[in-house]
């Protein structure tokens, strides 16, 4: 009774406080602070969920108050009194609407409609391939009669040379003429089908004008014969046959598939011609040749007039007064076809209206000529061009209109919270963290400003060739030397040439055969009883440490067994570089070549054959094997290598594999994990036995900090001193989270090792991390020299994935870096979080392997227990969904609430998901698979490059889309070495484009193709040809899934404005804007971000950009950004952006708007000028 009366007036106490503090912030922004008010209010907030509700009832209430004030108030209130918890009673009557409080996620399963999709995909891809040779079969006609016709041809000029010009090249388009040939065709066959075809266009075309004769306007997107009247250069004039009096304008572009230049090439006055309305104006009208069969009349691009369409007649295309006509592509774009020929115009700086007037002015006085001015037109008749969208300034805003399935539950009605990483964000480790990501902006920034003060110091002057002409001796300096000094982020420490500067090592050579090496694993031992325990279990978990021989023997023992004459043996790694190195080991230990017995499988390469038998992948591929089929029919056993680390695709394969297994019981499962979390792993997949191999263990003495360390690096490094300092022999391995960390530690060791002087014994300094080329990481399996010690600082690459012998003493910090996606901001970023106990325990295993160690752990023992959560959290409750919940719709699960996760993620992160893919268009209204969705799921691509790749074929720039993926893939292109930075940065400035990063990457790739690939030419600019190779791979690999469902691959040529809208059509929802102020704002969350200095558009900074990721170091910084018009937003992304209402401040607006502080003396308005002046 005591503890509950206890807490009774705990929470009594909390109350008062809240109200206090309620009452408090009434009076700084209202002036009053009423108690009885405050509490009204409180109440108010704790029953309600969102801040757009709680705005509701206080203007219900008669209280007007700013968003900024009541978004405050609620945090309060919510931070003390969550919303109000319903009792049990309330919970029983709303289980029922529990379910449809999710309801997308609860969309029964169909594999049905998917197959049907499928279906239709394949015909779509059938019939193209028919058109396709088809079309060939018309053209190679063509060529014939052609070349019969030109013969004739010659035939009449030799009896007549003085026949008109006016009937040569040209009269084929004449009616007589036309039926003339069509008659002398020896082709039977497309004879016979060419007069059915005839007759029926000529039936269709005489209903058609029939119908029309009642009609006094012609209509639009209809075919009509008409009469040429008038002809020009830029085009030629057409009266129409059946309205009297009727004429449009065919434009130069309008009037061949080819370029014309001149329209007098094409076409002669009186001559008879089809064309298609393609626009009207008022009594203007735009008509299109190019679209129609000028032998035939039949229309080629048929187009459905739409509802939109009424808004054209309207409002047309005003782009050089030629037509522009409109159809909804395959991605679900509305594509408005213009100008084909013209090459895009590069982007113009918008110029300010006083920079504007001073042009006029000077221009008006005589100083500068028209051609001078900035927004002169070359291409127009000396006329000043506006710049797309400078007449007024487009505001565009988010479309909060939720489709049917997500009513009430996308990001607009329910607040998106982070995910929960920290177990306690009160506690030590968190404050910790947060210090140290503080301290490593500092030290980032200092690095900066001092490489900043070393350039001033460099003399600007460098053609001299002495820097001093009467230097000290042995400090001349070459101004060569001094050339490009200081423009890295840093010269190379001297740690790491200390480090680096012997002689490259590749790990101990083994003095045994592979089959004794193979021998003397713990694994070999238990080789009989392994292969019985899968005989005898359908599924069984495999535990055993790092080095065991778990992921190279495992596989061999089962093929040797027999297992490999009913079907393959596929093992999934969780990362690439594992799969391909483990891969060549195998084959090496098996005798046979890579890719034929034993090959391997990850995105973008397949080293496989029709004899492999043994198959390594990552566990992304074998999820794409599933997609097609989804019994895994050419498999026998499956073995889901390093479990433990549970990553995405693991999680998805676990409940996939879970389901076949009832489906296929010959089929064996392995799950293997270096973990002790074995139970979970067997309690999900029904129980099964655990098989465990022993490991070379020993006792680990485990020490922890009486205090909490708040600077955990500087801890480290001094343990790593007093370690060295005072412990018997025996290596250390550091634990930090990432590069940065590491070099700083290295750096600062090698500096305090250096300030002891010679008498202390030698510290080895030798860093791990994945960027470390693979010869500089093989370092650290070398044995120390006698009397000498090595210190490895790793990542927690090291916890599981590497074994190093000889480690004696282990000091864990307690912290790792984690990819972390924020659902309200849909982005993901690496934070610095506590390690769970698990891996603290792995830590600490890893000081046992030699003989007896120590491990440090720089944090107390109540913190183990009570900060860090039993197991880590899964990449799936941490990371963006979107690319998964695609697949899985693709498979036809469709009711993901109640899919088997073994830890499901939070239903925010897969509504979040959903709710990207259906503003891509992969979902429709009802949260099911479209087509679009259906051929998005096919590359192995992210969502927003897959909808981006199938934007281009319709837009007609897919040939370069493909370059521009297959570059972002790679990663980074350019180098930089250290003694020739300022070389590299000119040769790199050389590839800028002014439209952004992403057409400066196309022109890396095109510049490479043009010398043929040459390895040369990359050294020669700094180019990495690893890159420009795997870019070409996966080129080659997109372009034959491309080519499977006969998606055209046509190149834009010089038209930049095709490839703009493409990659703005993926990724929309990556939209800046310049913030008046300083840097960008995103379009989505408002949230301050940054052109990169690497940047081709880092001096440009334009209005409007679209980025592909952002990159957190000092600042936010937009990697890889493109410039885009607004108005595109809203064309390509309809169901995210629209235009905002002229007649209403739009919420950006509202955001600026200055607020006056409260002043209890005058009333709400009086300090505007209006009222000042009255």
């Amino acid at each position: 009774m005591g503890a509950d009366s206890e807490e009774n007036e705990l929470k009594k106490l909390e109350y008062l406080s809240l109200i206090s503090k309620v009452c408090s912030e009434l009076e700084a922004h209202l002036g009053f602070g009423d108690k009885v008010l405050a509490e009204f209010i409180t109440e108010l907030g704790r029953n309600c969920s969102t801040v757009d509700e709680f705005d509701v009832k206080l203007k219900e209430s008669g209280a007007e108050m700013p968003d900024y004030f009541v978004r405050t108030l609620l945090t309060i209130i919510h931070a003390i009194l969550p919303p109000k918890l319903m009792s049990n009673s309330d919970k029983n009557l709303n289980k029922d609407n529990n379910d449809s409080e999710f309801s997308a996620l609860k969309i029964r399963d169909n594999r049905e409609r998917v197959k049907e999709l499928e279906k239709e995909i394949e015909l779509e891809a059938k019939t193209k391939r028919r058109d396709g040779e088809e079309e060939e079969r018309g053209s190679r006609r063509e060529r014939d009669r052609d070349y019969r016709r030109e013969r004739g041809r010659d035939k009449d000029r030799g009896r007549d040379r003085h026949r008109n010009d006016y009937d040569d090249g040209r009269a084929e388009c004449r009616t007589s003429e036309r039926h003339r040939d069509r008659d002398n065709d020896d082709d039977a066959y497309a004879k016979g089908r060419r007069d059915e075809y005839e007759q029926e266009s000529d039936d269709d075309r005489r209903d058609m004008r029939k119908l029309r004769h009642h009609m006094d306007e012609p209509e639009l997107y209809a075919v009509y014969k008409g009469r040429v009247s008038r002809v020009m250069d830029s085009g030629c004039f057409v009266q129409l046959s059946d309205f009297r009096g009727k004429e449009g304008l065919v434009h130069v572009s309008q009037l061949a598939t080819r370029r014309v230049t001149n329209a007098k090439d094409l076409v002669k006055r009186d001559q008879e011609v089809f064309v298609k309305v393609i626009s009207i104006s008022g009594q203007k009208l735009s008509l299109s040749m190019r679209d129609v069969d000028q032998n035939t009349g039949k229309d080629l691009l048929p187009l459905k007039k739409s509802l939109g369409d009424d808004q054209l007649t309207t409002h047309p295309s005003t782009m050089n007064g030629e037509g522009s006509k409109t159809r909804i592509g395959l991605s679900g774009i509305r594509i408005t076809e213009q100008e084909d020929v013209i090459p895009s115009r590069r982007p113009l700086k918008r110029m300010s209206s006083p920079e504007k007037w001073e042009a006029k002015q000077l221009i008006a006085a005589g100083v500068l000529g028209v051609q001078e001015h900035p927004m002169f037109d070359e291409e127009g008749d000396g006329m000043l061009y506006q710049e797309e969208g400078a007449e007024e300034e487009l505001e565009v805003e988010l479309n909060e209109d939720e489709p049917p399935f997500l009513q009430g539950q996308s990001r607009y009605s329910v607040d998106m919270s982070p995910v929960k990483i920290f177990k306690n964000p009160e506690g030590s480790l968190s404050r910790a963290a947060a210090l140290q990501s503080a301290l490593i902006k500092e030290r980032r920034e200092v690095r900066e400003q001092q490489q900043r003060t070393m350039l001033d110091s460099i003399p600007k002057d460098l053609n001299r060739p002495w820097e001093d002409p009467m230097p000290e001796t042995g400090e001349r300096h070459l101004a060569q030397e001094l050339r490009g000094v200081g423009l890295s982020a840093y010269d190379m420490p001297e740690w790491k040439k200390d480090a680096y500067g012997k002689a490259l090592t590749f790990g101990q050579r083994s003095k045994l055969s592979l089959q004794e090496q193979r021998q003397s694993l713990p694994i070999y031992k238990l080789k009989k009883e392994l292969v019985q325990a899968v005989h005898d279990n359908q599924v069984l978990v495999v535990i055993g440490e790092t080095g065991s021989g778990k992921t190279t023997q495992v596989t061999q023992y089962l093929a040797e067994a027999g297992y490999t004459t009913k079907g393959k043996i596929g093992c999934t790694q969780p990362r690439r570089v594992a799969a391909m190195s483990v891969a060549k080991r195998v084959a090496e230990e098996f005798g046979c070549r890579l890719g034929e017995e034993v090959g391997y499988a990850i995105r973008f390469e397949d080293c496989t054959g029709p004899e492999t038998v043994i198959k390594y992948m990552t566990d992304g591929m074998l999820l794409r094997e599933i997609l097609i089929d989804d019994n895994l029919s050419q498999y026998s056993v499956i073995m889901l290598d390093e479990a433990h680390e549970r990553t995405i695709n693991t999680d998805v394969l676990f409940g996939l594999l879970k389901q076949l297994m009832k489906r296929r019981p010959d089929l064996r499962l392995i799950v293997t994990s270096a973990t002790l979390d074995a139970e979970k792993f067997s309690g999900y997949f029904f129980d099964c036995n655990i098989f465990t191999i022993p490991g070379r263990t020993f006792p680990v003495e485990i020490l922890y900090t009486k205090q909490p360390e708040s600077d955990y690096l500087d801890a480290a490094l001094i343990t790593v001193m007093q370690i060295h300092l005072t412990e018997p022999e025996g290596d250390i391995l550091l634990f930090l989270t990432g590069q940065e960390e590491i070099d700083y530690a290295c750096q600062c060791l090698y500096e305090r090792m250096k300030g002891l002087g010679k008498n202390v014994p030698e510290l080895i300094i030798l860093p791990v991390y994945s960027a470390l080329p693979s010869e500089m990481q093989s370092r650290i399996f070398d044995p120390a020299p006698p009397g000498k010690r090595k210190v490895v600082v790793a990542t927690n690459i090291a916890e599981a994935s590497l074994t190093i012998d000889g480690i004696y003493y282990v000091i864990d910090p307690g912290f790792a870096k984690q990819n972390v996606y924020n659902p309200k901001q849909g982005l993901d970023s690496l934070v610095i979080t506590p390690i769970s106990q698990a891996s603290a325990k792995q830590r600490a295993g890893r000081a046992g392997r030699t003989g007896p160690g120590k491990c440090y752990r720089l944090y107390t023992e109540s913190a183990f227990h009570s900060e860090m959560s039993p197991t880590a959290i899964p990449e799936i409750q941490r990371i963006n969904l979107g690319n998964t919940v695609l697949m899985m719709k693709a498979m036809g699960i469709n009711d993901l609430l109640s899919f088997d996760f073994m830890d499901p993620p939070s239903p925010q992160a897969l509504i979040s998901a959903m709710e990207q893919l259906y503003t891509l268009g992969a979902l429709d209204e009802e949260g099911l698979l479209t087509k679009l969705g259906r051929k998005m799921a096919e590359f192995p691509l992210d969502p927003p490059l897959s909808k981006m790749l199938l934007a281009s074929v319709d837009l007609g720039c897919s040939d370069e889309i493909l370059t521009i993926i297959a570059m972002i893939q790679t990663g980074n292109i350019f180098y930089r070495p250290r003694e020739k930075q300022a070389q590299a940065d000119q040769k790199r400035a050389k590839f800028f484009q002014p439209e952004g990063d992403h057409l400066t990457l196309l022109a890396v790739y095109e510049a490479w193709k043009a010398k043929n690939f040459s390895g040369p030419w990359c050294f020669e600019n700094f180019v990495q040809s690893r890159s420009l190779r795997r870019a070409q791979d996966v080129r080659k690999q997109l372009l034959s899934i491309m080519d499977k469902y006969k998606l055209d691959v046509v190149s834009a040529g010089k038209n930049f404005t095709k490839i703009r809208k493409a990659i703005g059509a993926g990724f929309f929802f990556h939209a800046a804007r310049k913030d008046p102020q300083e840097g960008y704002r995103t379009l989505v969350e408002n949230q301050p971000v940054y052109i990169h200095p690497s940047s081709a558009l880092f001096q440009r900074q334009p209005d409007w950009v679209i980025y592909h990721e952002l990159v957190m170091t000092t600042k936010e910084y937009m990697r890889e950004v493109t410039v885009v018009d607004p108005k595109w937003l809203v064309e390509l992304a309809p169901r995210f952006f629209k235009v905002s209402d002229p007649t209403k401040l739009s919420k950006r607006k509202r955001q600026e708007r200055i607020e006056p502080l409260y002043d209890r003396y005058h009333e709400p308005n009086s300090w505007r000028l209006s009222k000042r002046r009255a």
